[in-house]
């Protein structure tokens, strides 16, 4: 199994937003988030083969990514999974990588620091971040049959620059 790793785009100011009263997880895209995101994920279309599952924090930033991922590599649907928001521990998504065939590549969208302890944990075993996603930047990593922390195999981490860079 291969899994595609995405953190968000650029959202909005946290603390601008909490001036409207809504809750951190309503925070949305910003407009330049969007658009460099859209060019982020030409860059995943040339590199990555196209997961045949998506799974997205159910915050509003990531979602927003999700559906711009899915926009453009053609994913028909995406599914929200409550334990890609943050203050998760890693090992909650080992039952939503389980569901998958060890031959799928399936991705998902979420935010830092839990996709660097993700990455982390699943190539070393280890609870603490050793990888850093920038916001749009992606992370491809092969799970082998079963997904199991320190079991896991980097074949690359790219900053939203390097995607977008590959996309244009």
């Amino acid at each position: 199994m291969q899994l595609l790793i995405i953190r968000h785009a650029i959202a909005e100011e946290r603390e601008e937003f909490a001036k409207s009263g809504q809750p951190d997880s309503e925070r949305p895209l910003t407009d330049y988030g969007r658009r460099r995101m859209r060019r982020n994920a030409r860059g995943l279309l040339r590199i990555a083969e196209r997961p045949s599952a998506l799974a997205t924090s159910p915050f509003a930033r990531a979602a927003e990514t999700a559906h711009i991922i899915a926009d453009t590599l053609g994913i028909t649907s995406i599914e929200v999974v409550d334990v890609l928001a943050p203050d998760h521990h890693p090992k909650e998504l080992i039952p939503w990588l389980s569901r998958h065939a060890p031959d799928e590549v399936v991705g998902v969208v979420g935010h830092e620091p839990q996709l660097g302890v993700l990455i982390s944990w699943l190539l070393s075993g280890r609870e603490e971040s050793h990888a850093l996603l920038k916001k749009g930047g992606a992370c491809l990593l092969d799970l082998g049959r079963d997904p199991e922390p320190g079991a896991a195999v980097l074949h690359w981490l790219l900053t939203p620059g390097q995607l977008r860079a590959i996309g244009d």
